[in-house]
């Protein structure tokens, strides 16, 4: 599907990612070939190398696309959590939405995939982090910020918050989907009862107790 806009090359480029992340999810990394990612993305082997020089440079755009990808909705939401929505339960919405997206099944494929080379292809985990979960926490702090700047928080220290706020709430969730193989270990009902504790609890220690 063609976006309005954009030209022939970049959307070359934009199918070839897609069938390169839909093959390395299926097949791995070693069992991927640059002939059968042509074959998903309908082009030739040598259109494909036209955009990216080789497998691993593709398999690193495909790991960076997606990490920008799951930081800008974080980033969107984060910005659109005003004042009202803060006090009407919006942190509670926001852990639940993201601690769903990031345990999709596709995603958590593709941390293992980046675990699993991480010896050999380092660069991916360090652009993983900077351009997912370092942003992703900017975003957080930022939002945290704003809010103790209006007196709904008590964050002096944005980031730490931050990082307290992701580790409540992804930290037993994720190993659980990580280690056991299992992208689905706990039902959406236990997830959402998981995230609302993870955020009351972050409230307890970062929260403005209301006046009664």
């Amino acid at each position: 599907m063609k976006i309005e806009g954009e030209s022939r090359s970049a959307q070359k480029t934009r199918e070839i990612i897609q069938a390169a992340s839909m093959a390395f999810l299926d097949k791995g990394y070693d069992g991927t070939s640059m002939e059968e990612i042509a074959t998903k993305a309908g082009v030739s082997k040598q259109t494909v190398y036209k955009h990216f020089t080789d497998k691993e440079t593709l398999f690193g755009e495909v790991v960076r696309s997606t990490a920008v990808q799951t930081n800008d909705v974080v980033e969107y939401v984060t910005t659109m959590l005003g004042d009202a929505e803060f006090s009407e339960g919006g942190l509670q919405r926001l852990a639940r939405r993201t601690m769903r997206m990031l345990l999709d099944d596709e995603l958590l494929k593709l941390r293992r995939l980046i675990i699993a080379n991480a010896d050999r292809m380092p660069q991916l985990g360090r652009s993983w982090y900077k351009d997912g979960f370092e942003r992703m926490m900017d975003s957080m702090a930022a939002c945290f910020q704003r809010l103790t700047s209006r007196g709904l928080m008590k964050a002096d220290d944005p980031h730490t918050a931050a990082s307290h706020f992701f580790g409540m709430l992804l930290w037993i969730p994720m190993n659980e989907a990580m280690f056991t193989g299992n992208s689905d270990p706990r039902s959406k009902a236990e997830l959402d009862r998981h995230a609302d504790a993870s955020v009351e609890a972050f409230l307890a220690i970062y929260g403005i107790p209301r006046e009664s």
